[in-house]
This record gives structure tokens, sequence and C-alpha cells, in this order.
């Protein structure tokens, strides 16, 4: 393996990305992680920091470019940590991020899948609906250099709504102008620590101000500045936020002007947003993966929908729309009075919600026997807690549609219900976060034994039509066997163990027309798979 030291120069190509986007390469089979490196390209590399059994460098001279390498269109790339492709292609990010999917889902996940589709933003600036601008010291508005908390300026940020960077910079004049203290993380001292704006498909804003205090000064000063930058401004709120951790809201909230509250359409529903209410920062994309997941979820109006983490009742309202009923769960009590107005506004009535934790939820309601037909989950990036996998396949839904903007955390969480009957059957990737390294995901998972998930030939004469008592067909079986333990079973095999366990099998199954055949006999390795698929089926 190469002795690499800080500081030296190698020429690589890139072969691929990393999770966190960066361009792979190897020098003397030693994984190196190239930030600025792009797919196929052959470049020049100093090395920066060396570990065990990795290194990291940075593109110095690009040799050889490839058809995916753009001129960054963005002044602030890559000082600023907000965006990691700029200097890709669309076309070449996208790429990135279905492998990345795919990668995950085989390696982490175990699951024998393609991911071939993967939708693309109709925007890939100015798409976000949801602006948080952390304030420097200097009281300057713009984003987090990478890996660190040092405020780069960039109001102007080519991701967000037009509205919001015209709302940053006021606020930047009314805190110069007035003499306003920004918040100092590291002293725990000043005033303003977030500029926090949330637009909508109208041009509307809503306007939060997160201070490490009760109150700002002269606060009618900047309701009329920030109105006067944004019309269309629709309320504007303080939110007290005192202590020294890195998220951003606080829990106590303060209406300077207007409503605390903005609506927007998505799937044709109109939702009304608190500030803390969970909504996807991509309103057009958003639609789109909503549809995608109604349309793994297999809805004929019939099923009974759970849907966990449902925020402002987003999916669920979309599921609700197509199922005979839905139940949303969401642990933040704003986001569920949210999705209860959502509902009555909407005039949907097939649906109810819980304030609670998901664990807790899905818990609950397993332990009152609530059969859903399709379980929804939409987690945080840190995906799914053991407990609410377990809950969840304690109620034996058919299908599960899991939507994810972390594909680590999605696959490890596919193998954990692949542990427990459930086996993915299709992901699809979708593009919510444009010019950043972030993806989201949705799959479905269905349970191995339910048939009309299983697609199987019948064949009649391989159907055990003798016994009252068999629970699988030989298809289903072979299906099982294939599917966790990787291996094809033979319905002589099936037989033969099945004869073994004192099943019947039919008086006259798989007997050879020859008096003296040699008939093969079942290994111990599928006999022992085969053996695990009747327990799994009951029956024996």
């Amino acid at each position: 393996m190469a002795d690499l030291q800080k500081n030296q120069l190698h020429t690589v190509t890139i072969t691929g990305y990393s999770e966190e986007g960066l361009g792979v390469a190897r020098i003397d089979g030693r994984v190196v992680f190239v930030h600025g490196g792009v797919r196929g390209e052959t470049c020049a590399v100093r090395i920066m920091k060396v570990l065990k059994s990795v290194a990291f460098a940075r593109v110095e001279e690009i040799i050889v470019p490839a058809p995916g390498r753009q001129a960054p269109d963005c002044p602030h790339y890559p000082a600023c940590g907000g965006c990691d492709f700029r200097h890709l292609t669309y076309e070449e990010e996208l790429e990135a991020k279905r492998q990345r999917v795919e990668d995950a889902l085989r390696r982490i996940g175990g699951a024998e899948v393609s991911v071939t589709e993967i939708l693309a933003s109709p925007q890939v600036t100015g798409y976000r609906n949801k602006s948080q601008f952390p304030v420097s010291p200097q009281g300057l508005a713009g984003f987090y250099r990478a890996r660190s908390h040092q405020v780069i300026p960039a109001s102007d940020c080519l991701l967000q709504s037009p509205q919001a960077g015209a709302i940053a910079r006021a606020v930047e004049d009314y805190l110069r102008e007035n003499g306003v203290s920004a918040y100092d993380e590291e002293r725990h001292e000043g005033l303003l620590r977030h500029i926090f704006v949330r637009t909508n498909a109208a041009g509307q804003a809503l306007v939060c101000l997160v201070v490490n205090g009760r109150k700002l000064p002269r606060e009618e000063d900047l309701v009329r500045r920030v109105r006067a930058a944004c019309p269309d401004t629709v309320g504007v709120v303080l939110s007290e936020n005192t202590r020294r951790t890195n998220v951003i809201l606080g829990e106590r909230y303060r209406t300077l002007w207007g409503q605390d509250y903005l609506e927007d359409t998505l799937c044709g529903l109109t939702f009304r947003l608190a500030i803390p209410a969970f909504y996807q920062v991509n309103r057009l994309q958003a639609q789109r993966l909503y549809e995608k997941a109604a349309e793994l979820a297999q809805l004929t109006g019939e099923e009974t929908v759970l849907d966990l983490y449902c925020g402002a009742g987003t999916i669920t309202l979309v599921m609700a729309q197509k199922a005979r009923n839905a139940i949303g769960a969401e642990i933040v009590p704003e986001a569920v009075d949210n999705a209860r107005d959502n509902a009555l506004r909407n005039g949907i009535t097939n649906v109810e919600f819980f304030c609670g934790d998901a664990a807790a939820v899905a818990e609950k309601l397993a332990v009152e026997k609530l059969r859903p037909d399709v379980v929804v989950v939409d987690p945080p990036r840190k995906g799914l807690e053991e407990s609410v996998i377990d809950s969840i396949a304690e109620m034996v839904p058919k299908r599960v549609v899991y939507v994810s903007c972390d594909p680590g955390t999605l696959a490890r969480d596919v193998k954990r219900f692949g542990e427990r009957g459930y086996a993915l059957r299709k992901a699809v990737a979708a593009d919510l976060f444009p010019r950043t390294k972030h993806v989201e995901t949705v799959v479905l998972l269905s349970k191995l034994n339910t048939k009309q998930h299983i697609e199987v030939e019948l064949n009649l004469d391989e159907l055990d039509l003798t016994s009252a008592e068999s629970k699988a067909t030989y298809d289903e079986i072979k299906a099982y066997v294939l599917e966790k333990h990787g291996l094809k079973v033979s319905s002589l095999y099936i037989s033969q163990v099945k004869r073994k366990c004192g099943l019947d099998v039919g008086q006259n199954y798989n007997l050879s027309k020859k008096e003296d055949a040699k008939v093969p006999q079942c290994p111990l390795e599928k006999e022992a798979a085969i053996m695990d698929a009747l327990k799994h089926f009951q029956m024996i």
C-alpha cells in the first residue's frame, strides 16, 4: 500500500463518488477521496490528510477533463458549505445520486436491486421554499463553511427564493442601522441568531427571527423593513432560543405582525404551515415524490394507511384520497394541529392524527391490534428505531412505503425489514436538493408471503392439492428461499423435505416412471433453507 504523505502530488483518475459527494480515486490500492474530483477525469491532486485506510486530497490541476465537469456558477462556492456539486453538470449530479442510492441498498441493505429511475428537479436554482440563514457576529446572513460554524456571507444564495434573499438583506440593514448585536456562538452573547423565511407557490413569505432573548430593539422598524423588502409577507414572528445548542428554532413564539402561519398548495390540496412544521423544501419535486409514493402504495380505495412521521399531514392526506381511511402520527404538537386543520380545510374526513413519538404510537397501535394494509414512513435522517420496525412488523401490513433523505440509514432499515419478512421490491431516487449531495428515495417493501406481491406462475401439477393443512404453494416456498437464502430449490427437494416433516405431498407427487431411477437427494444447505421456509409459512 502506498506510503502517502501530506502535501504530496499524485496523478489519479477519478472512478466515482463517495457518499459525501467527493471524487474517488486509488493510489497503489489505497482509496483517496478527492475534493472537486469528477468521474472519468485525470487530474493532479494534492494530499491533504492521511488516515489509516484512506486519504483525502484536492484537485490541483485537471489533466484530462471529464464531460461531467462545468465551471461553478456561484462566487461563494466551494467556501460556503451549502452546495456540493456546482462543479458538475446537472446530468452528472443525477447519475452520482442515483448510483449512491443503488450502492447503499446493495452494500448496506444486501438488496439485489437496480435503481433505474431518478426524478430530476424542474428547478435547480431558487427552489427552496424554506431558508434558514445563520447570522455572523458581524451581522451578515449566510451559511456555514463546510464542517465548521463559520458563517460565509451569502444572502444572495442561488438555492434560496428571491424573497428570502431580499428579506435577509433587509434584516442585515436593520441590524447595522439600529446597532443590534448578532449572536456569537462561542461567547453565547448577542441577540439575532437566525433568519428563517418560508415561502409558498404564490410568492408569499412567513418570516421568523430567532433571538437569544425575549425581544429585539425597535421591532416595529424591523417589521417595516421586512414588509418593504417583500410586500407579500404575511407575518413576522419572533422565536426565543436562549440555549447553547445547534437546534435552530426555540420553543416559544411571539407574533410581531400578521399571522403565524403560511398556506401552500401541494398535490391539489391546501396546507397551513406553522413555523416548526415539517414541509419538503422543493415543492414541485415533493409533489412528484408523493405521487410516486402513492403509486408504490398500490391503493384501490379499500385500504387503511398508517403514516408515521406525518408532519403537517401532507403524505397522509394524499394517501387518504386514494384509501378507505388514513392515520397520521407526529411528535411535534404544532404540526399535528396543522395536520388536523389541513384535513378540515380540504374536506377530508377519512383521516385522523395522533401526537406522539413514532415508536410509542406504533407500539400503541400494534397493541390495539390495528392492522393497516399500508404503512408509510418518512423519518428524519437518522432513520427508524428498531422498536418502530418491530411494531410495524407486528401490525403485518401488506406493504411498507419508506421515504428517506439518507440512503445509508434507508439501506440499514431495508436490511432490518428483510429480517422481519419484508423484501425490497422497488426503489426510486428523487432529486429534491439540486446542487447538494443530499438525495431523497422512496422504496416499496412487501411481505414475502403475500401472494399478490410475489410474481409466480402457478402450475397446477406443482400444487399440493391433497393437503388441507398446507399454507404455501411450491412456488411461494421457492420464492422465499431464493429471496432470503439466495438458493434455487426444485419441487423435488421441497417434497423430500415435506415428507421428512410428515407433511402430505400428494399420492403420486414426483414419483419417477422408472422403477430403478436414481433420485437426487436434497443437499443439507438447501434442506435447512426449505425447513426455514416451512416454519415461516407456519407449516411446521
